[in-house]
């Protein structure tokens, strides 16, 4: 599949996980992929994976909770790739804790890195797509949006990422822009590891207990939710905008 010929895809938060499974998908298809992360060394792992089968990435170190720096970076990412047809905000964080004993600083990160992010990064992105009449933007909430125990500033974020997605289909439609969120469940990544550590179980432990509780009897893998994050950025979605599209194995 070539579905991103001469495109340009930006992809926050690539250094692992989700993020670096759309990062090779996109390039797979032929894009030409800015993997960003604030993690430098990690992002051009990225990026030497890729182009070691034959892709085209380079990677650019970024705090996508930092308008100023995100505004820099994708004027860099302009002047080196020449514009933006599609990005992907992925980049996010969890500080997980119950509610009355969350400080201050906890919520003000993970709501810069999963919300605000969105946000510095659309802003910037929108020049481009706005003055060629296309673009794509697919960002990642999750199935915590619904509410999850212990999670009241990442469920807050990713509750926000789906608003903030319907309002901007309904303001950048009318110029060629598709906005567009998807919703993971349990996905196998180094973030939902962390949360079996939280909870004191093992990552085998964890991952059966949400197998038991998916319909699929299994959890998701980083490329399924990067497959659906392709689509959507693709003109294959063309017609689809102002969705949040849940990728959870069937789980209620």
């Amino acid at each position: 599949m070539s579905r991103f010929t001469d495109k340009v895809a930006v992809v926050t938060g690539a250094a692992q996980g989700i993020g670096a499974a759309t990062a090779h998908r996109l390039a797979e298809e032929g894009a030409t992929v800015a993997v960003l992360d604030l993690n430098e060394d990690g992002a051009r792992a990225t990026v030497d994976a890729i182009t070691a089968k034959g892709g085209a990435a380079r990677a650019y170190a970024c705090d996508v909770a930092d308008f100023d720096a995100v505004d820099g970076v994708f004027r860099r990412i302009g002047s080196d790739l020449g514009t933006v047809h599609v990005l992907v905000n992925n980049a996010g964080v969890t500080r997980d804790n119950l509610f009355f004993k969350m400080p201050r600083n906890d919520w003000d990160e993970v709501i810069g890195a999963n919300l605000t992010s969105v946000y510095n990064c659309a802003q910037a992105a929108q020049r481009y797509m706005v003055a060629q009449k296309y673009g794509k933007i697919v960002s990642l909430s999750s199935r915590s949006a619904l509410g999850n125990r212990g999670q009241a500033n990442y469920a807050a974020a990713k509750a926000g990422i789906q608003g903030l997605t319907a309002t901007l289909a309904i303001e950048l439609g009318p110029f060629g822009v598709n906005v567009n969120a998807v919703a993971p469940g349990y996905i196998a990544t180094a973030m939902t590891a962390a949360t079996a550590e939280r909870v004191g179980a093992t990552v085998e432990d964890h991952q059966r207990i949400a197998s038991e509780r998916t319909p699929l009897r299994r959890v998701g893998r980083p490329e399924e939710v990067a497959s659906v994050v392709a689509f959507l950025a693709s003109d294959d979605a063309s017609y689809v905008s102002g969705q949040t599209l849940y990728i959870n194995g069937g789980a209620r």
